[in-house]
């Protein structure tokens, strides 16, 4: 039986210019031309205050439960006021802003008044603030870019770190509570700054190779990187997205979106965008944990996006709202002409269950599109611009990008080059070198394939990371990236992230994280049962061998097939690595500091907590 349609807006067909190397090596170059961009992201701003003062730009939830909003006409006024007030500080190229506070407002006032005025912004994950024990991250972060102000939104939360660090010649702002204590700014005063000539002269001076801000990324093990982020980075980065999907500048957007704005995915591609294309974006309060997703189905059942961008965490999060929700549903898709996912592969079966929400909803399918992209790439290089039957492909280099497809064993490596990649990271030259390779193409980790190996403007398909990739005793390799989305989709909806172990032995075993309110469903528990007993259940156990069961039957081969799993109860720790704020798991960080569990997986006899297959 056929499926309903994809209903899609008008894109550019796919084409590229490919070399081909002797050494089997491919580069794939973009011929759709890449559109003219500006100088810097605060041309934008003072173009759609001009041009649509009264449209508000940015909305979020106040203390009463409606929505404040900011139009661009006072987010310009503002804007200014805050670069005045940081210009009269001394703050510039090698004293930035730092802000330890999430996604608000004022954050964003504070960060394209900054940026605009040539003075670097340094988004900090809140994590790193309110989750962490030893402020680690926070003192490594500080001591590396040296701000000249820190900023955050409210005090009260944020009173142990402000404590815990020296702050010596850094001026501490909040927007309300000032931690006891502590000498600290209102943002009041800042916002009641007379702008002068100070901010045109400052503002004149920032060109496409200034700094717009240092993302610290992850990583899989040890401290945040600094990457630079260039305006060039940023603005090239727009341009390519309004050459990718050309109906996403047709009229303005509107997005309901909570992705943090420390990652580039939220902070660049997305907020960027509302920027670059006159838009409004609504600030989600809400989160993928079960204890906050219902802020997010509220949001979407009252402001309909014309597009939607989010993890799989996030979709698998909000996927049974829709499901049971039909109203829901139907504000959610009523305008939205694309869904996008990335961060992480998304598991088959939540796009399957997307598509059948959205053909119930609307008798047809909705486009759904993905890319690949990092901190280091602004983030959009590769992505889909055509309807896709199903997750996997991550498309074409978007204009302006080129892509170098590397033979790497019995991988292919891809490598990018263009604008929007960075220059390198800060105070860290034997990084940046490592980095890029001697054509200065930049080695992102990941591995793909062709979906075509006859026709690369068929676009590649995700091959997983190629450190994560491993090779059991017996020589065979197993891609840990995609067993990975193939046993959270066998293992629906109880599994919510796994990491694949087996490194040097002889079979294929997952340390795996539940999701809690499906385990609960499952073996038909209350709220309050403990997490532990819930995991033991003899129903959720028996659910999770006959999902992997099935799996298996289907994957024999030793690469493929999973002999045991546990099930854990602590959540990923951020101290150790093991999670980004976008919800994506690192592996090798959680194999290494739950190496006990991993012992345990293979040892014999197993013990109560391992699962066998």
């Amino acid at each position: 039986m056929s499926k309903p349609p994809i209903v899609a807006s008008p894109m550019p067909a796919p084409a590229l210019d490919v070399e081909r190397r002797d050494d089997g090596t491919l580069v794939l170059r973009s011929t759709e031309p890449l559109p003219d961009y500006p100088a810097q992201l605060g041309v934008w701003l003072r173009q759609w205050a001009a041009e649509a003062p009264d449209r508000a730009f940015l909305a979020e939830r106040d203390a009463d439960g409606g929505w404040r909003e900011l139009t661009y006409a006072e987010a310009r006024r503002q804007a200014d006021a805050v670069a005045q007030a940081l210009l009269d500080r001394g703050l510039g190229p090698d004293r930035p802003l730092m802000l330890l506070s999430g996604n608000s407002i004022d954050h964003a006032v504070m960060t394209y008044g900054a940026m605009q005025a040539g003075i670097p912004a340094v988004p900090v994950s809140p994590a790193y603030s309110l989750m962490s024990q030893d402020f680690a991250k926070v003192h490594h972060i500080v001591a590396l870019a040296e701000p000249g102000m820190v900023y955050v939104e409210d005090g009260g939360p944020f009173a142990g770190v402000l404590n815990a660090l020296a702050w010596d010649g850094v001026e501490l702002v909040v927007g309300r509570n000032p931690p006891d204590g502590l000498n600290a700014t209102l943002l009041a005063d800042l916002l009641a700054t007379v702008p002068g000539p100070a901010v045109e002269a400052a503002f004149d001076k920032v060109g496409p190779d200034s700094i717009a801000k240092y993302l610290f990324t992850s990583g899989s093990t040890g401290l945040p990187k600094g990457v630079i982020n260039t305006q060039r980075m940023l603005t090239s980065n727009i341009a390519a997205v309004r050459a990718t999907w050309p109906f996403l500048a047709a009229e303005p957007p509107v997005l309901v979106d909570w992705l943090p704005w420390n990652h580039t995915f939220g902070g660049n591609i997305v907020l960027n965008q509302v920027l670059g294309f006159g838009g409004t974006m609504y600030i989600d309060d809400g989160r993928p944990p079960p204890t906050m997703i219902e802020r997010t189905a509220r949001n979407l059942a009252e402001i309909a996006p014309t597009s939607y961008w989010n993890v799989p965490a996030g979709f698998g999060a909000l996927i049974p709202f829709l499901e049971r929700d039909e109203a829901l549903a139907a504000n959610f898709f009523s305008r939205c002409k694309m869904i996008f996912y990335a961060g992480a592969a998304l598991p088959p079966d939540m796009w399957a269950r997307l598509e059948d929400i959205a053909v119930k909803t609307l008798g047809h399918r909705t486009l759904m599109l993905s890319a690949l992209g990092s901190t280091e790439t602004a983030p959009l290089a590769v992505a889909v611009n055509w309807p896709i039957e199903r997750p996997g492909n991550i498309g074409i280099p978007v204009a302006g990008t080129a892509a170098k497809l590397v033979p790497a064993g019995d991988k292919t490596e891809i490598r990018l080059a263009g604008p929007n990649i960075t220059p390198g990271y800060l105070k860290r030259d034997d990084l940046t070198a490592a980095a890029f390779d001697e054509d200065g193409f930049y080695r992102i980790g990941d591995a793909v394939r062709l979906a075509d190996p006859d026709d690369p403007a068929k676009g590649v398909v995700f091959d997983g990371r190629v450190a994560e990739d491993f090779k059991l005793t017996t020589g065979t390799w197993v891609s840990a990236g995609s067993l990975r989305v193939a046993v959270l989709a066998a293992a629906t909806p109880l599994l919510q992230d796994a990491v694949v172990a087996g490194h040097d032995r002889d079979a294929v075993c997952l340390l795996a994280w539940p999701n809690v309110a499906a385990a609960r469903s499952i073996a038909g528990a209350g709220d309050d049962a403990p997490v532990e007993d819930v995991l033991r259940d003899p129903k959720v156990v028996a659910h999770l061998r006959d999902g992997l069961g099935k799996h298996n039957e289907a994957n024999p081969g030793s690469s493929t097939r999973i002999a045991r799993v546990i099930l854990m109860a602590e959540p990923p720790n951020v101290d150790g690595n093991e999670i980004t704020d976008k919800g994506y798991v690192n592996q090798r960080a959680t194999l290494t500091r739950r190496a006990a569990l991993v012992k345990a997986l293979y040892a014999e006899p197993p013990d109560q907590k391992v699962i066998v297959v």
